[in-house]
């Protein structure tokens, strides 16, 4: 059985800043991620974020990824395993996973868990077809391997992913014929939206997809208007000959392995779905277990950095490696998680948060 201090479960933004900062502590640190490259969304990212200079504003997310994996390189106590699925973890503390084929048991001092997030979906006939594409496999085809997914699109969610990935299909030389969304207002930022309409791409709100035609892959897609009720006005129907259909319609968490360990879970629509009720030192109600990014509520990817290098030092801390600066560091943190989620913006995500998080003293102070 392999003995670690920390261990990280999720190779994401949340995950590495969790794993740089617990190290810095003075941890000695694991981290296993499923796929076979590390940074998760910020790979697939080209796009600048925003934010202030401490969560790298005007920096693109691919950008951002090479300078976490610089300091995860420059670590001696962060060891990194990839092509690595947790399969459950069990109350005894014991963490089983499948790591390049084998069966692994892993014994963790404290777990970071940082599985972040999986793409909704959406129910119309035909949506099985070749080219129904969610928006975070168009961006792995375009961004991570260079493969155009196909010559015209229809985006589904004009929310901010289904805004940028719109505007880096066209980057990429693909016609995109619309974006639609169902609610009666755009989702995302208006500086997004703004780029894809300059453009000249139509933007539909208060519409879905009535129905999507091929025989061997996707050839058409009707789009309906919907009333103030959701419900399909006949006759408000149009047609779309495109060869990819993006649906970007949200994020759920994944919090299989905190419901595996016992963790309180708490159905928030705010945040996503079931999140895990947390301390804002983000410590699930199982000891010894801390959460950060998209499985606490689905963010940004700059939120989840945050939230990762909070639950770092805290993991570390509550093994005793406590920074010079400690107390300062954890302050800070969370002055930025509260300026990120401030205004209009962030009302959902507050008062998302305000279901599932425990005060605690040390958080009050």
């Amino acid at each position: 059985m392999k003995q670690v201090e920390i261990l990280v479960i999720g190779g994401g933004p949340a995950g590495l800043c969790g794993a740089i900062n617990a190290a810095k502590a003075g941890a000695k640190v694991l981290v296993l991620e499923r796929n076979q490259e590390l940074g998760g969304q910020l790979i697939k990212q080209t796009h600048m974020f925003f934010g202030s200079e401490k969560q790298h504003a005007s920096t693109r997310g691919v950008d951002i990824a090479t300078i976490l994996f610089d300091e995860i390189e420059e670590s001696k106590n962060i060891e990194i395993l990839k092509n690595a699925t947790v399969l459950s973890i069990y109350d005894d503390g014991v963490v089983t996973a499948e790591i390049d084929g084998k069966y692994t048991k892993i014994r963790a001092k404290r777990i970071i868990v940082s599985t972040g997030a999986s793409e909704k979906t959406l129910a119309f006939p035909n949506n099985d077809l070749p080219g129904v594409y969610g928006a975070g496999a168009v961006q792995t085809l375009m961004n991570v391997h260079g493969v155009k997914p196909g010559d015209n699109v229809l985006m589904v969610g004009a929310g901010n992913i289904g805004l940028i990935v719109s505007y880096q299909l066209m980057q990429a030389g693909v016609n995109v014929k619309g974006i639609l969304d169902a609610a009666p207002t755009i989702g995302g930022y208006l500086v997004h939206a703004s780029k894809v309409r300059r453009m000249g791409v139509p933007i539909y709100t208060g519409y879905t997809v009535k129905e999507a035609y091929g025989k061997d892959y996707l050839e058409k897609a009707t789009i309906i208007k919907l009333d103030e009720n959701w419900q399909e006005i006949e006759g408000t129907e149009e047609d779309f000959d495109i060869d990819v259909l993006c649906i970007s319609v949200g994020l759920s968490p994944l919090g299989e392995l905190l419901w595996q360990a016992n963790c309180e879970m708490r159905y928030v629509g705010m945040l996503g779905g079931f999140v895990p009720v947390r301390t804002e030192n983000l410590e699930t109600t199982v000891e010894g277990i801390f959460v950060a990014g998209d499985v606490c509520g689905v963010e940004e990817a700059t939120s989840a950095m945050v939230e990762g290098y909070l639950a770092g030092l805290m993991a570390a801390s509550s093994l005793g490696y406590e920074m010079i600066d400690f107390e300062e560091r954890r302050e800070d943190y969370l002055q930025q998680l509260k300026s990120l989620r401030s205004g209009h913006v962030g009302d959902k995500i507050r008062a998302g948060l305000d279901q599932v998080t425990i005060k605690t003293e040390a958080a009050a102070i």
